[in-house]
């Protein structure tokens, strides 16, 4: 049982163990039907790469707390397709899971909890690849700046490219033969790694490697003011001037190095901002609209609606029959 009402229904990875699924060569884990629909299976495409397809619909909030020893250095590819979950972990690291949006992230070594959402469907797809194998297609050292840090880091979150994530639906809809779905599968798999693994080059190569340095202290520093200051921003004139710019020059830094726009990056802090209220805090929605700068409730849930694709009424319910439960 959990702690107390307010806490998401926690449950041990290791308590839920994997099975050979009946219809397919995976290894599936579901968890009890008291749960809600709740299910991921893992498929060994081939050595060193591994594909997770997770379906989850919790009937409560749901932590499902997991712990890795060290082991070879990976990576992680997450292609969220629907909903939104998060990964917590115990140094107070929090890494968001969006649908359209690929997040790619390294370890030798993690522990923490994925967190669902009551009565929301999350469905995710999760490649995981060994540095070995990753030089071995990509050549060696081709990403050895993103295994720099021993614990999870985050190495790039971005929206997924339209190829990736029609290879990803034809992956849940394949239909041929039982003998051809492997290769087919493993086919799509690599279409969709050499993709966003190939986005993530080009970047590297473009922004981090040109880019001076300056520009780079610069971009940093207006994030930062806008992440303290997201309830009532400067404008883009005066953000520049405070970091001794002008507006079409921190336009320009902020696509290089941060891949989005200042009120791309000030939508992104105030939404998350926003969540965390209502669904750790129970705001209600005017309230966390005035909390993140809204001045109008209905203006914050068409911004919160077109951002998450679920209104905040949805979450304060999900909040609120989670604490009852």
């Amino acid at each position: 049982m959990p702690k107390n009402s307010c806490s998401p229904w926690r449950i041990k990875q290791t308590d839920i163990p994997w099975q050979t699924s009946p219809d397919a060569d995976a290894q599936l884990q579901t968890l009890p039907e008291s749960l809600g629909r709740c299910q991921s299976r893992i498929y060994r495409l081939d050595a060193d790469l591994s594909y997770i397809e997770t379906h989850y619909q919790p009937t409560r909030n749901l932590a499902m707390e997991s712990r890795m020893p060290p082991q070879a250095p990976r990576m992680v590819l997450t292609l969220g397709l629907r909903g939104h979950s998060s990964f917590h972990g115990r140094q107070d690291d929090t890494i968001d899971f969006k649908a359209g949006q690929s997040t790619i992230t390294t370890f030798n070594a993690s522990e923490g909890s994925r967190q669902y959402q009551a009565n929301h469907a999350v469905s995710q797809l999760r490649f995981s690849m060994t540095q070995a194998w990753l030089e071995h297609y990509f050549g060696e050292g081709a990403f050895a700046d993103c295994f720099k840090a021993d614990s999870v880091r985050v190495v790039s979150q971005r929206a997924s490219a339209a190829g990736s994530l029609l290879a990803a639906r034809a992956m849940l809809q394949n239909s041929l033969p039982a003998q051809a779905q492997a290769l087919f599968s493993l086919g799509q798999a690599m279409a969709i790694v050499a993709t966003e693994l190939g986005d993530l080059l080009n970047a590297g190569t473009s922004a981090s490697t040109r880019m001076p340095a300056a520009d780079k202290r610069l971009a940093e520093k207006a994030r930062d003011i806008l992440a303290t200051e997201f309830k009532n921003p400067p404008s883009i004139m005066e953000l520049s001037k405070r970091v001794g710019t002008n507006p079409f020059k921190l336009k320009q830094v902020f696509h290089r190095h941060l891949d989005t726009t200042p009120y791309g990056l000030l939508l992104s802090i105030r939404m998350e901002q926003a969540y965390r209220l209502l669904a750790t805090q129970h705001y209600p929605v005017g309230l966390a609209a005035e909390a993140v700068g809204y001045q109008h409730a209905s203006n914050f849930s068409a911004a919160f609606n077109r951002h998450f694709g679920f209104p905040p009424k949805q979450l304060c319910r999900a909040a609120r029959s989670g604490s009852q439960q």
